[in-house]
């Protein structure tokens, strides 16, 4: 009895205070009704109601998160949340296209479970590179303070934990780089103590991939299993590639929905199958853009893709180094004097010299000075598997930071006998005609050169993807000495950097207004940055088009506030490689994804085509590139044909895998009641735009523009002014908008300090408030006196899980209405109460003609005790 727990009214469970009424005394409060002397008219009572409506944090629904994040999800980004809710535990696969939203799909799913009460804890499991990004995203939109868990941060965050504590048990929400927790030291205690929600980022890395030399790859699918044993943790697996090329992958995902997906058939159309369609469907949701881009009236907008291509040759003195490197690599690649792993490295090692020297001066001269990584294996198996991530672009064992170092030659410093030094001296002395090559002889340089600065000049804001980290740096310093006159501010980011020095560069370069990004991939993959840039230069030809994808989908995704996007494809027309890569795998891939809306992995062995492009350049006989590229054709042709129909056939069978899958789940007509709900619930966009103009007009500010619109508050009350907190601001309503704007949405400081002022001030008998709690007006919309009620409604919750009881507030507003006289009200139905708030003043009411029928409404009582059962019904 002595101690009283209290909070604010429309604040969190979190600011919840005990006083002890020992010390302070505490008394019951009511608010005094309206005063009918003050009567206020239809501006004033709009603005009662919206501010009144924007305000709430703990909305009573449908969802009880939208009150409480900072940003407005579309229509179709409600599918897996509804879909989500209606499974218990939570197993969902979110599979929608590059740059839909999957990261607020997802995270919408983890707030909502949270507001509920359902869960206390949640995981994301991400690539170490996304976990900043998934750090910001969570706290800026979804207002969810999460701890980083990563290589770098786990021994600060075990320092001073209390004896048999985790990190997980301390800190509730948690991201974690699966990289680092799939270790056996690291995994078991993860296991142990995991939150009962997990999110799993790149779901397809984690996918069961029975090839040898998999480690890392079957150690995260056995991390993410037995989370996944667990019947009662909830579980929403994220990404753009489920298949990934391979159906057994994409069925190891599915087992961890639900094991008895295991048995499934292998094809599932026919109406024998329609029970096994409707059991997935429940848990799978895999939209294209062209399926949401007009989604229950609200068209969402993705920028218009340009692509173009463009070519170089090599120089006389760069060709001359290019044939000596490769006469090189064939004679390493052919010496039949060392065994069959040494055979193995050579040939990883003479396809790295072959592919930096394409890349650049500055990569050639690195990769014949560095030894190879395959070098330091111990079997064939292993000399390819380590090849294969460090040249190709297929690894993902490590994370993408892992594919953008420079391979290395095959001389080792370590080694005595005289073929090693002869080499070791070849090596170098190629390394100093590389340097040599810096500058103008380098024409993919100087034409690279004018392509940026075109782009730039056109208004482009371009990333420049580059294979190799020396590549990377050479070309940013080469860009900013070509720009330096232009002001232009030109950054490079590569795997050197650790990840949270990435992001607070790439943040920093928003502070400029011309900007050139040089990247390596370790950009490739799931971040976004869309909000700085508009423009792709793939200045070295990805030999993956995965990568290639994930690259433009840096830029190419929804929040992109250019109307178009610039992709340029650069290559080499005589380097040996490109053009058939080019030919045989992107060019093909942007066909495919061009015909289905949606990118489809390479199946199969994804290096099959590359190592037999590689074997035809390298076991020719030797002379010039030119002389055994008209044979490349006829060579490669039985190679490729297989695996062009099987690429053909993955591309029908994912056509086919989206008509079966086509959103069984949830129909349209299941969403928009829903849509309709939040709506009406908590306002929408434009509800928020024509509150915070007219809140701004009438408490003494001015609104300019449209999109963007200016706010100056500048001309308001000092009272005004500190209690928004914002004198100024530029921004937009809805997205996508620029790096120098704001997102003003319904959470945000500005629209929630107006809000909340209108709200305290109508409430205050001292404040001439613009906002008032009565009023009325003359209009056509009736032909009988009706009284509206608006009606603000706190519910309490008492839920028990686990045996213990949860609180849960949620607040909700209404308005109800009655035609005729006070003492005999007849009340109106919703629908017809929905359509009078519409209702426009027709004519002028004297003050004292309104005061004389406010004071006889709220002289009465008859009306108060429907108010009561209708607030009973809303709260069963």
């Amino acid at each position: 009895d002595e101690l009283v727990m209290v909070r604010p009214l429309g604040g969190s469970a979190d600011e919840g205070t005990g006083i002890l009424t020992s010390l302070e005394p505490v008394e019951p409060a009511t608010f005094s009704p309206p005063d009918p002397a003050f009567p206020g008219d239809y501006r004033s009572a709009r603005l009662l109601r919206d501010a009144l409506r924007l305000g709430f944090r703990s909305s009573a629904g449908p969802f009880r998160s939208l009150g409480a994040i900072a940003v407005e999800p579309r229509p179709y980004q409600l599918v897996p949340l509804l879909m989500a809710l209606r499974l218990d535990p939570v197993r969902l696969l979110v599979a929608d296209d590059v740059g839909i939203g999957k990261t607020i799909e997802a995270a919408l799913i983890a707030r909502e479970l949270l507001e509920q009460g359902d869960v206390r804890r949640m995981a994301v499991l991400c690539p170490p590179h996304l976990a900043e990004q998934w750090k910001e995203e969570l706290d800026s939109k979804f207002h969810i303070d999460a701890e980083l868990v990563l290589a770098s941060t786990a021994a600060r965050l075990e320092r001073g934990l209390p004896v048999g504590t985790t990190i997980f048990q301390q800190y509730p929400h948690v991201i974690v780089s699966t990289d680092f927790i799939k270790a056996d030291r690291h995994r078991d205690d993860f296991i142990r103590t995991c939150p009962e929600f997990v999110i799993v980022d790149e779901a397809h890395t984690c996918a069961a991939d029975l090839g040898p030399n998999n480690r890392s790859r079957h150690q995260r699918h056995e991390l993410v299993s037995r989370l996944a044993a667990d019947a009662n943790r909830h579980m929403v697996l994220v990404t753009a590639t489920p298949h990934s090329g391979k159906e057994g992958a994409f069925r190891s995902l599915l087992t961890l929905l639900d094991p008895s997906f295991s048995d499934l058939p292998d094809d599932l159309s026919g109406d024998h199958n329609r029970r096994h369609r409707e059991q997935l469907a429940r848990h799978l949701v895999q939209r294209r853009r062209a399926d949401i881009a007009a989604y229950l009236g609200a068209n969402t907008t993705f920028p218009e893709r340009k692509e173009g291509e463009y070519t170089h040759r090599l120089s006389a003195p760069y060709r001359a180094l290019f044939d000596e490197v490769l006469a090189y690599a064939r004679e390493i690649v052919r010496d039949p004097a060392e065994g069959r792993h040494r055979q193995r490295v050579r040939w990883w090692s003479a396809l790295a010299l072959l592919r930096s020297i394409a890349s650049s001066p500055a990569a050639a001269a690195a990769t014949l000075r560095t030894r190879a990584a395959s070098a330091t294996t111990a079997t064939v198996e292993e000399a390819d598997a380590v090849g294969r991530q460090t040249v190709l672009d297929t690894g993902d064992d490590d994370g993408i930071e892992a594919t953008d170092v420079v391979a290395g030659g095959d001389a080792d410093d370590g080694d005595d006998d005289k073929s090693a030094t002869s080499d070791r001296r070849r090596l170098r002395a190629m390394a100093k005609k590389a340097e040599a090559l810096h500058g103008k002889d380098d024409v993919k340089l100087q034409q690279g050169l004018e392509l940026i600065g075109k782009l730039v000049q056109e208004g482009h804001q371009p990333i420049v993807f580059c294979r190799f980290i020396p590549t990377a740096e050479y070309v940013a310093d080469a860009v900013r000495h070509h720009l330096r006159r232009a002001d232009v501010f030109v950054e490079a980011i590569t795997g050197n950097l650790p990840a949270a020095e990435r992001e607070a560069r790439i943040e920093a370069m928003g502070q400029h207004e011309r900007r050139v990004l040089v990247a390596t991939d370790c950009l490739s993959e799931g971040i976004n940055l869309q909000d700085l840039f508009d423009a792709v230069v793939h200045y070295d030809l990805p030999w993956n088009p995965t990568r290639l994808e994930q690259r433009e989908g840096r830029v190419d995704r929804f929040g992109q506030a250019a109307p178009t996007v610039r992709i340029a494809t650069y290559y080499g027309v005589d380097n040996g490689i490109d053009q058939i890569v080019l030919d045989v795998l992107l060019r093909k891939h942007r066909k495919i994804r061009s015909a289905l809306g949606v990118s489809i992995p390479v199946p199969g062995d994804t290096n099959a085509v590359i190592e037999a492009v590689a074997e035809g350049l390298l076991m020719a006989e030797t002379g010039p590139v030119e002389q055994v590229l008209p044979g490349m054709e006829e060579f490669l042709k039985p190679r490729t044909a297989d695996f062009l129909e099987e690429w053909d056939r993955a591309a029908e069978q994912e056509q086919r895998s989206r008509t079966v899958f086509a959103q069984h789940g949830i129909k349209v007509d299941e969403v928009a009641p829903e849509v309709e709900a939040v709506r009406a619930a908590v306002g929408s966009g434009a509800d928020v735009e024509a509150f915070v103009r007219t809140a701004t007009t009438v408490l003494g500010g001015t609104t300019s523009g449209t999109a963007p619109v200016t706010i100056d508050l500048s001309g308001a009350q000092v009272a005004v002014r500190d209690a928004i907190g914002v004198t100024r601001a530029r921004g937009r309503f809805a997205p996508p908008v620029r790096d120098d704007e704001l997102l003003l949405g319904r959470t945000h400081p500005l629209v929630n300090g107006l809000a909340s002022y209108l709200m305290t001030a109508a409430l205050d008998a001292e404040v001439d408030s613009p906002a008032r709690r009565c009023g009325v007006i003359k209009t056509s919309a009736v032909t009988t006196r009706t009284t509206l009620l608006l009606v603000r409604h706190r519910f309490h919750l008492l839920t028990i899980r686990g045996g213990v009881e949860e609180p849960l507030l949620a607040e909700d507003c209404a308005t109800l209405a009655f035609t005729g006289s006070p003492d005999a009200p007849v009340w109106l139905p919703d629908e017809e109460v929905e359509s009078l708030l519409l209702a426009e003043p027709t004519d002028n009411v004297h003050p004292a003609q309104a005061t004389d029928f406010l004071s006889e409404v709220l002289a009465k009582d008859a009306w108060r005790a429907q108010l009561v059962a209708d607030a009973q019904r809303r709260a069963e």
